[in-house]
């Protein structure tokens, strides 16, 4: 079998099937990787959303029997959008990240995926693969480096040449030969804006993320979040591209290459207010095609009620206390109350201090009082 001319038939598919960027990598184990990924645990600087199994994420043959090579693909999704809606008084409206404009990309890259697949089946019957796009075991960023796709940004993203780090990542792992892509050499340099504008300081250095700090990490939490960030992540409501929109390498790049990606833009920057008593089922029908609604309704709601005290949109108080009041969620009723006291007004208060009186919940109550605070400041 002739794996270099296979190689070359491969890279013309992929093309033809719309990828935008393919490397090879050899299926080694992520050494480097794995001595970062302990120091991370050590620190505690993990999500918890990635694989917990270090040795997982960092030797192939432990999730495929004899790898002999990993195939990485990259495809550019847009960072502007055609016509954006513009948010005003009584009008507000929250964000989400880019990378959750369009379709839900691990549907697109996993059809991509699996038509390579496809296509090297074809080729070689005997072939044996098995694709994964950053809900498997391995890193897709460390695949993508290795692979020449893009170097590692100090912003913890694959930076490309040609796309910036506006790229979906995925890999495959098969037990072929293929000849290993050489890796790029980083252009950050001396470069640190990424590092200068993070909101909340996740960055600890270029290349070290503390992810429990990472505004699209919080976005996607649950619980009540943190005093010291709810001033930080203004109006998003899902991610966060700080550290990619001030990135220079990202200057000038928006590619309209994919339909699928094309966003809607009442779905990626939605009004606010609707949001705080949407159903599941509504959630489900203009959400559920995006990335961003993987963790469900409730962060997304959490954030929105973030967003209008961030505002201080006080043409939300009604809804706001309609929330306190009638939500049975702990978490969205407390983070309510926080609003409405940062918010202000005479409505607000007299609706904190009866909330106050027949609030059973100690998170909320805990809410509350921090509301009344805004009055006695």
């Amino acid at each position: 079998m002739d794996y270099n001319q296979l190689k070359q038939d491969i890279i013309a598919y992929s093309k033809q099937i719309g990828i935008d960027k393919i490397g090879f990598a050899s299926a080694e184990p992520f050494t480097e990787l794995k001595n970062r990924l302990i120091r991370q645990q050590e620190l505690q600087f993990q999500s918890g959303f990635e694989e917990p199994d270090i040795d997982k994420r960092t030797n192939p043959a432990l999730i495929f029997d004899q790898p002999r090579s990993i195939i990485a693909i990259a495809l550019a999704y847009p960072s502007k959008m055609k016509e954006t809606p513009k948010g005003k008084k009584g009008l507000r409206r929250g964000t989400f990240c880019k990378a959750s404009w369009g379709l839900d990309y691990h549907v697109i890259l996993r059809n991509r995926l699996e038509q390579l697949e496809e296509f090297i089946r074809s080729k070689v019957p005997e072939a044996r693969m098995k694709s994964m796009v950053d809900t498997g075991e391995l890193s897709d960023r460390a695949v993508a480096e290795r692979a020449g796709i893009g170097w590692s940004g100090k912003n913890c993203s694959i930076i490309t040449p040609e796309f910036g780090s506006y790229v979906y990542l995925g890999e495959m792992i098969t037990n072929l030969p293929f000849e290993p892509d050489q890796p790029l050499e980083s252009r950050c340099g001396t470069c640190t804006k990424c590092l200068d504008a993070c909101p909340t300081g996740a960055l600890v250095q270029g290349g070290q993320l503390n992810s429990k700090k990472c505004i699209a990490f919080l976005t996607q939490t649950k619980d009540f979040l943190l005093d010291e960030y709810r001033d930080k992540i203004g109006n998003r409501l899902y991610g966060c591209d700080t550290c990619q929109t001030v990135c220079p390498e990202n200057k000038g790049i928006d590619f309209h290459l994919h339909e699928e990606m094309e966003p809607d833009p009442e779905t990626a920057k939605p009004l606010l207010e609707p949001l705080l008593d949407i159903s599941n089922k509504e959630f489900k029908e203009k959400f559920g095609m995006v990335s961003g609604s993987w963790r469900g309704k409730k962060p997304i709601q959490r954030n929105a009620i973030i967003a209008l005290a961030h505002f201080k949109e006080e043409t939300a108080i009604p809804s706001l206390v309609e929330v306190l009041q009638k939500d049975v969620r702990p978490v969205i009723r407390g983070t309510a109350a926080w609003a409405i006291g940062k918010i202000g007004g005479d409505q607000a208060k007299s609706a904190l201090l009866e909330a106050k009186q027949t609030e059973t919940d100690p998170d909320v109550l805990k809410e509350i009082e921090k509301g009344l605070q805004y009055f006695s400041s």
